[in-house]
């Protein structure tokens, strides 16, 4: 499949050539054309809608200004004058509610937070003054642009501070500005270009959802199979144990904001698990990972088993894993997967997995939040599955509950976030921003609803989307979304069901869905194939009479929110 290649439009108060060519150029993915505004007009840009530069469309724009700039009293500041806070926090506000009309011309902003080169020391020991010192005062003014748009889900501050800080003393030339009015280095501007691609992944669903680690040297130091799980080093008065502790609090920090972990080691299994339970200064315990490989068998063929039974993309994976031939391994025959190279000397492993990109998500909701615990539910399902000699004997079993909720202030976030991210269980793939779907809820011939999850073991969210238009006398599907987590248990079934329930009420005689192939939606593809639907194989639609029932098992209870 073709990879499609984004355009942004840039908007700065300096010379932004530098970074547009590095944005244009850059090999990594995501592919990205850029346009750049006037130079010179910002503010013009910004109010003017009709701007020429408005006539295309764009997938995101980052505008990036200087403060003293766009803001008469913060150059007050830097000339050392007492000003007014009250003047220059209105001039703040009024260019603020300028940006804000940007928000609704193109589906995602970027906003780099203010900065002045480090090399300003402003009123040196004084410059933390809350009062009138410069560091002060700008931090102020980021804080406020951060909380102003904090209630804005298509706006995101970026913090080009880090840019600087990583960039050291070449993130500023001051003889650049004078022979080219360009601020910042190529050095600070390839920072830059790799955060606004790690978000544009993040915001399109391809940030990282699993970590699979391995074991021996990684997790701990030593060989536990050949050492003993006693006498591993983990823990203890050793900087190398002291830096393996940090490693797993730094791990168990990602499940914290709803990255899962896993295990792939060649071990045997009960020596390895033993250690993970018995060793005291161990962080990480089974119930931190979703599932585990523990065996001789290749390294690669176990992440595609684990992933497999997680029911996740490879795309989805980070491995780690401290022998560079395991990491050539997997990176030769898993190119979706991504390695890093984890450095020789152990007391770095934090410091390269906090500097990773790749695990950016554009919000966090309830579900995200509490995603390995509701993995570790459902490995206890597959455990009582794998008791029952039938799929139906175990469905019934779970005592599922299945919630069928309209589109909510409650529930808005979460389904923009399932609409966009999910890959696998997706009809259509299309993607929507959250004013977009209030939009689109409100017509007439449309009809959306969404699916909570929860059984005997927890709840597993809002997992499930199903949305109708009516066409004339025909219902079409155009989304029809399914959470991974809750795959295998017949939700699928039941949500056809209900938007054929929906369709009848319609008045239409025929129900249809159209499905669009991506690399990753053959689940979605092999579920309808099944589904008793007549298929054709030319346009690719599934299609169901009006006049034939659709039948489903009697194992879960549904409650409908209407």
């Amino acid at each position: 499949m073709e990879r499609k290649t984004y355009r942004c439009l840039l908007i700065s108060d300096f010379t932004i050539d530098n970074f547009a060519g590095l944005l244009s150029n850059d090999e990594k993915s995501p592919e990205i054309e850029t346009f750049i505004a006037p130079f010179g007009q910002i503010m013009p840009v910004l109010i003017d809608e009709n701007n020429d530069c408005w006539k295309r469309e764009y997938d995101f724009v980052v505008i990036w200004s200087q403060p003293q700039a766009v803001m008469e009293a913060f150059d007050d500041v830097l000339q050392f004058k007492m000003i007014d806070t009250d003047k220059l926090f209105s001039e703040i506000d009024n260019y603020l509610s300028v940006l804000s009309n940007v928000c609704g011309r193109v589906p995602t902003v970027f906003l780099p937070t203010w900065m002045l080169p480090s090399y300003n020391r402003g009123f040196g020991i004084l410059d933390m003054d809350p009062s009138y010192g410069i560091s002060a005062i700008l931090m102020k003014m980021n804080l406020r642009l951060a909380e102003y748009f904090s209630e804005f889900p298509n706006v995101f501050v970026l913090d080009s501070h880090k840019w600087a800080h990583k960039a050291g003393k070449a993130a500023f030339n001051p003889k650049m500005w004078y022979m080219g009015k360009i601020p910042f280095s190529n050095e600070l501007f390839s920072e830059a270009v790799e955060d606004i691609k790690a978000a544009i992944n993040g915001i399109n669903g391809m940030a990282k959802k699993l970590v699979i680690t391995d074991l021996d040297d990684t997790l701990w130091g030593g060989i536990v199979g050949d050492d003993g799980w006693e006498n591993i080093n983990l823990g203890g008065h050793d900087a190398k144990g002291e830096a393996f502790v940090d490693f797993q609090k730094c791990l168990k920090s990602l499940t914290n904001r709803g990255i899962l972990l896993g295990i792939v080691s060649k071990n045997e299994e009960k020596t390895a698990l033993e250690a993970i339970e018995k060793h005291p200064e161990m962080v990480l315990k089974k119930n931190d990972f979703a599932g585990w490989k523990i065996n001789w068998n290749d390294k690669a063929q176990n992440i595609v088993d684990l992933v497999s039974e997680l029911n996740l993309g490879l795309q989805s994976v980070v491995f780690l894993d401290d022998n560079p031939v395991e990491r050539d391994r997997v990176r030769a025959s898993l190119p979706e997967v991504l390695v890093p190279e984890l450095p020789r000397d152990k007391m770095l492993y934090v410091s390269t997995l906090q500097s990773l990109r790749c695990f950016d998500a554009p919000s966090l909701s309830q579900e995200d939040l509490k995603r390995a615990e509701m993995y570790q539910c459902e490995r206890k399902r597959t455990e009582l599955k794998n008791d029952f000699g039938s799929v139906e004997d175990w469905l019934r079993t779970l005592q599922l509950k299945i919630k069928i909720e309209k589109i909510k202030s409650t529930n808005i976030e979460r389904t923009t976030q399932l609409l966009n991210k999910t890959n696998q269980m997706n009809l259509s793939t299309r993607r929507l921003t959250i004013d977009e779907i209030l939009e689109w809820d409100k017509n007439k011939d449309t009809w959306l609803r969404t699916f909570r999850v929860l059984d005997k073991f927890g709840d597993s969210g809002l997992t499930g989307i199903v949305s109708l238009m009516k066409k004339g006398n025909k219902a079409q599907i155009i989304d029809f979304i399914l959470s991974c987590r809750v795959m295998g248990r017949r939700i699928e079934e039941i949500m056809v069901y209900y938007a054929i329930e929906q369709a009848r009420k319609l008045g239409v005689e025929e129900m249809y869905a159209d499905y669009k192939i991506t690399k990753k939606n053959k689940p979605c593809f092999d579920f309808w194939l099944h589904s008793g639907f007549e298929y054709d194989e030319k346009l690719n639609r599934f299609s169901w009479s009006m006049e034939k029932n659709y039948s489903i098992h009697d194992f879960a209870t549904v409650e409908i929110d209407d």
